[in-house]
C-alpha cells in the first residue's frame, strides 16, 4: 500500500527570474507502507530540501505530496504543526533535545504538547526505552549521557507517537561506528515491525541498512537501488559503485539512460 507519494514536485528558490535556484525538479516518487528508504547525493543535491518538503517544514513551487492521499503540501501553518507531532517523527544530526528535561520527559515531550495522558505515555515508553536500550538513563539528562544515548532518546521521542513515517537527517553523522551500528541496528529492527523510514545520509554504510536507495543529483532522483535479497555487503557494494559513478557522470564520464523517467541506470 502506498503510504506517500511526491507527484511531480519542484522547489524553486527565490522570486526574480534572475536570482532563483531550483532545488527539486518534478520529482515523482512512492514509498509503501513498512518501507525503508535511504536518500543520497552530494551537498546541494536536493536532499535535505525533499526532506523538509515532506516533513511539511517548507512547501512546493508545484506538485503534491501526498500521505496516505492527503496532500499535505500546501497545509496553513498551524495545522501543518499539528499534522507532523501526529503523523511524522522526526530524528536529527545534532539530538534536539532540550537540557532543561531530563530524558524521560524529553520523549514524552510531543504526546504533552497533543495533551495525551500519562498513562498513554508510560505504556508506550517501557517498549520503546527497552528496543533503545536507554531504560536505565531515562532519569538523566541529555547533557549526563553519551552521543549515542542522545540520539537514541532522539529515536525514543520520535517514534513514542507512532508516526506514520519517521524521518532521519543524517541521524549517524555525529556518532562513532560503534554508536551508529546499535543505532542502525534499532532502526531495521523497528522497521521489521511495520515502521516506515525515511532516511537521508552521506554513508553509504547506513544506507546499506536500507531496504531501497535513492540517489539525488542536480535536484532529480537520477538513481535508484532494491535491496531485495542481497547481503549487507553486497548491497553496500553497489551503493558504493553508483556513488562512484554518480561521480564520475559530474566529471564527464558515461552513463546509461535506460527508461522514460529520467533516472539514470548505471553499468
Amino acid at each position: 500500500m502506498t503510504l506517500l507519494a511526491l507527484k511531480h514536485v519542484s522547489r524553486i528558490f527565490g522570486k526574480a527570474p534572475n536570482n532563483q535556484v531550483t532545488a527539486l525538479r518534478d520529482i515523482s516518487l512512492e514509498v509503501n507502507a513498512g518501507d525503508y528508504v535511504a536518500i543520497m547525493g552530494e551537498s546541494g543535491a536536493g536532499k535535505t530540501t525533499l526532506l523538509n518538503i515532506i516533513a511539511t517544514l517548507d512547501q512546493v513551487s508545484s506538485g503534491q505530496v501526498l500521505l496516505n492521499s492527503q496532500d499535505v503540501s500546501q497545509l496553513p501553518e498551524k495545522e501543518a504543526a499539528k499534522f507532523r507531532r501526529r503523523n511524522l517523527g522526526f530524528v536529527f544530526q545534532n539530538f534536539n533535545l532540550l537540557d532543561t528535561f531530563n530524558n524521560q520527559d524529553n520523549i514524552f515531550l510531543p504526546l504533552v504538547l497533543d495533551r495525551q495522558p500519562l498513562s498513554l505515555m508510560k505504556k508506550r515508553l517501557l517498549p520503546l526505552a527497552q528496543q533503545l536500550e536507554i531504560t536505565d538513563i531515562l532519569q538523566r539528562f541529555p547533557y549526563e549521557v553519551s552521543g549515542g544515548q542522545r540520539q537514541r532518546v532522539a529515536a525514543a521521542r520520535a517514534l513514542i507517537t507512532q508516526p506514520q513515517l519517521l524521518l532521519a537527517d543524517e541521524p549517524t553523522g555525529a556518532l562513532d561506528s560503534q554508536n551508529s551500528q546499535r543505532l542502525l541496528n534499532a532502526f531495521e529492527q523497528i522497521n521489521q515491525a511495520g515502521q516506515t523510514i525515511l532516511l537521508v545520509t552521506h554513508s553509504a554504510a547506513t544506507a546499506a541498512h536500507s531496504r531501497r536507495t535513492l540517489f539525488i543529483k542536480d535536484g532529480i532522483i537520477y538513481h535508484e537501488l532494491f535491496r531485495g535479497q542481497q547481503s549487507f555487503d553486497s548491497y553496500l557494494q553497489k551503493i558504493n559503485n553508483s556513488l562512484l559513478a554518480l561521480m564520475t557522470t559530474e566529471r564527464g564520464g558515461a552513463d546509461v539512460d535506460s527508461s522514460q523517467t529520467g533516472q539514470k541506470h548505471f553499468v
